[in-house]
C-alpha cells in the first residue's frame, strides 16, 4: 500500500471486501480508503483501518465485491429518463396486451397529451408490425408516437398523423421508409429518417420536465452501479446537463456527444471553453451510417435472409460521412459513429482508415457504436486501426432470439463478436444503449460471459465461441469505457489518486457460476466519494 501524506483526511473506508481494482499492477485488494473525492489508498483491511482513524465512515463490505464505478458507454440519457415515466411496452407479449397498455395509459394523462416512448418489440408477438388501426379506438384524444425498442422505427396513431399534417400523399424520405398498406395509406409506421416527418410535430418538453427526466435517469442508473455515462444526444441535452452541473445536482458523470453534422459548432465551443471537467465533458460527435437489424434498416453486404430483395439502407451518404469525419478529425474531435450492418461497418472503417492516412497520426480513439454484424475480413481491422468497438452485450441475448432468422446462422457468427475483437487487440467499451435496452451492467456482464438468450433456448450460449471472461467484461465497463471517453487518467481503475467512483456488488462475480451473475445485486454506488445509492436492507 502506498502511504499517504500526513495531511490527508480519510472520509470513507471500505473494508472486508473483495476489491477488483482493474489495475494490472495490483488486481486485488481487501480495502479502499477515500479522501474527499479521491481514492487515498488501496490495501489490506488492517492498513486501511489504521489509516482511517476515528473520523472516517467505515463500511464493512462483509465480503462483497468492490469494482471501479461502471461507465455505460452508450446511452440516450434524457430519453431514458422520460421513458421511465411513460407507457411500458417492452414486454408486451401479444397484440391485445400492446393495445390494452396504451389504452390504459391514455386514461392517466390529460387529453391532448402526446404519448411517447414505449419501446415495443413486435418480435414478441411473432413479427407483425403494429398499425395505427390497432390503437386509434383507445386513443381518440391523444396523439401517439411510440418507438420500437431499437429507436429505428416508430408508430403514430391517426391523431399524431393529423397533427403532423400527414396524408397518403406524404413523400418517401432518403434513408427512411414510410410503411403503407395495400391501398397506399400510411400504416403509422415510420422508419429511420422518415421518423422526422412526425418528430417535427411533437411539442418540445418544458425545461422543468427535462430536468425531472435527468434526475430520474441519474437515480435509475446509480441504482445499477453506474457512475458515468456517454450520452448520445443533442445540444439541448447538453444545456440540461450543464444546468444541473451548475446547480451541483449531478450524481452521474456525463460525456455528452452531439450530432456529427454539427462538428463546426462543437469545434468552436471546445476552442472557446475547453472540453469541460470530470462531471460534464464534451468533444464527441455522434454519427449514423445505417439503421437496425430489427427494423430491417441495417446496411448489409448481402440481402436479409428473410427479405431476399432488401439489403437495408444508409441514413447518410458516404460522401457526407467522409466530409464530416475528415473536418471533425482535423479539429481534434472524437468520432462515435453508429454502424450495425456489415456493409455499414465496412464503409465506416474505410472512412476512418482514409482520414488517418490523410490527416496524419494523433490520439483519435475513433469509435464504432454497436459494431454488431461484422464481416469476417473486417474483424481484425478494429485493433489494427485503433478503432474502439462500443458495444452493448445485452443486445446479444435479446437479438439472439431471432437474428439467425433475419441474417442466417453463418453471418450470425460475426455478431456481437466480443472474443474475436479482443483477440484482435481491440479495446472494448461496453454500454447499454438505454432507452433501447436496460442500463444494467450486471446483466451486460452476464450476457457477455454466457450469451444465454433471454428466451432460455440456448443454455450453452448463442454463438458461444464469442463468450469472454468476467474480468474482460468488467474491464469493458470500467477501464475500457473510461478510455473510450478520454477519462482513463481519473477513472476506470481503483488506484491512489483516481476519482472515488466505486460500485459494490453483493457477491464476487469471478467466483460464482456464470449463469448466476444475473442474480447479483448492487449494494452501494459511490460517486466522487459520496454514496449516491444504497440498497434497502433485506427484509
Amino acid at each position: 500500500m502506498h502511504l499517504l501524506a500526513q495531511t490527508a483526511v480519510i472520509s470513507l473506508a471500505i473494508v472486508n471486501a473483495r476489491v477488483w481494482t482493474g489495475d494490472a499492477r495490483r488486481p486485488w485488494a481487501d480495502a479502499v480508503a477515500v479522501d474527499g473525492a479521491r481514492i487515498a489508498a488501496v490495501g489490506s483491511g488492517a492498513e486501511i483501518r489504521k489509516l482511517a482513524g476515528t473520523s472516517a465512515r467505515i463500511i464493512d463490505a462483509h465480503g462483497a465485491m468492490v469494482v471501479p464505478g461502471f461507465t455505460d458507454a452508450h446511452v440516450h440519457f434524457i430519453e431514458g429518463g422520460f421513458a421511465l415515466q411513460s407507457v411500458k411496452l417492452r414486454d408486451a407479449q401479444t397484440k391485445a396486451e400492446f393495445i390494452r397498455r396504451i389504452g390504459e395509459y391514455a386514461k392517466t394523462v390529460p387529453a391532448g397529451t402526446w404519448i411517447m416512448n414505449g419501446d415495443w418489440d413486435h418480435e414478441n408477438w411473432g413479427g407483425e408490425l403494429p398499425t395505427r388501426a390497432w390503437i386509434d379506438a383507445v386513443t381518440p384524444d391523444h396523439p401517439v408516437w411510440i418507438n420500437r425498442l431499437d429507436g429505428h422505427m416508430s408508430l403514430a396513431n391517426t391523431a399524431a398523423l393529423k397533427a403532423a399534417g400527414v396524408t397518403r400523399e406524404v413523400k418517401d424520405v432518403d434513408g427512411g421508409t414510410v410503411v403503407r398498406d395495400a391501398q397506399g395509406e400510411p400504416t403509422g409506421i415510420f422508419k429511420d429518417n422518415a421518423m422526422g416527418i412526425v418528430d417535427r410535430a411533437v411539442p418540445p418538453a418544458s425545461r422543468e420536465m427535462t430536468d425531472r427526466a435527468l434526475r430520474a435517469a441519474m437515480q435509475h442508473v446509480n441504482a445499477q452501479g453506474v457512475t458515468a455515462v456517454h450520452h448520445m444526444g443533442g445540444w439541448g441535452d447538453l444545456a440540461t446537463f450543464e444546468r444541473a452541473h451548475a446547480a451541483g445536482a449531478l450524481t452521474t458523470r456525463i460525456y455528452a456527444a452531439v450530432p456529427l453534422s454539427t462538428w463546426k459548432r462543437l469545434a468552436d465551443t471546445v476552442k472557446a471553453r475547453g472540453h469541460g471537467d470530470d462531471w460534464v465533458r464534451i468533444g464527441g460527435l455522434k454519427g449514423f451510417v445505417d439503421g437496425s437489424i430489427g427494423s430491417h434498416t441495417a446496411a448489409m453486404l448481402e440481402p436479409f435472409t428473410d427479405a431476399p430483395t432488401d439489403r437495408g439502407l444508409m441514413v447518410n451518404t458516404e460522401a457526407d460521412l467522409y466530409q464530416w469525419a475528415s473536418s471533425a478529425d482535423k479539429a481534434g474531435l472524437q468520432l462515435l459513429v453508429h454502424a450495425i450492418g456489415d456493409r455499414a461497418i465496412r464503409v465506416q472503417l474505410d472512412i476512418f482508415e482514409r482520414v488517418v492516412r490523410e490527416n496524419g497520426p494523433r490520439d483519435r480513439r475513433f469509435r464504432i457504436e454497436h459494431a454488431q454484424h461484422i464481416a469476417p475480413a473486417d474483424m481484425v481491422r478494429f485493433g489494427a486501426l485503433g478503432v474502439i468497438p462500443s458495444m452493448q452485450p445485452y443486445h446479444a441475448i435479446d437479438d439472439g432470439r431471432w437474428v439467425d432468422r433475419v441474417i442466417g446462422p453463418e453471418r450470425a457468427k460475426g455478431t456481437y463478436a466480443f472474443r474475436s475483437l479482443l483477440d484482435g487487440k481491440a479495446t472494448l467499451a461496453f454500454g447499454s444503449d438505454w432507452f433501447v435496452a436496460p442500463p444494467t451492467p450486471l446483466m451486460g456482464i452476464y450476457a457477455a460471459v454466457t450469451r444465454r438468450t433471454l428466451d432460455e433456448k440456448r443454455p450453452g450460449g448463442w454463438v458461444p465461441e464469442q463468450k469472454i471472461t468476467v474480468e474482460e467484461a468488467l474491464r469493458a465497463y470500467t477501464g475500457g469505457a473510461a478510455y473510450a471517453g478520454f477519462a482513463e487518467a481519473t477513472r476506470g481503475v481503483i488506484r491512489k489518486g483516481m476519482l472515488a467512483d466505486l460500485t459494490m456488488i453483493d457477491r464476487d462475480l469471478t467466483r460464482i457460476a456464470p449463469e448466476s451473475i444475473r442474480d447479483a445485486q448492487i449494494v452501494r454506488t459511490i460517486v466522487n466519494g459520496v454514496v449516491v445509492y444504497e440498497a434497502p436492507p433485506a427484509k
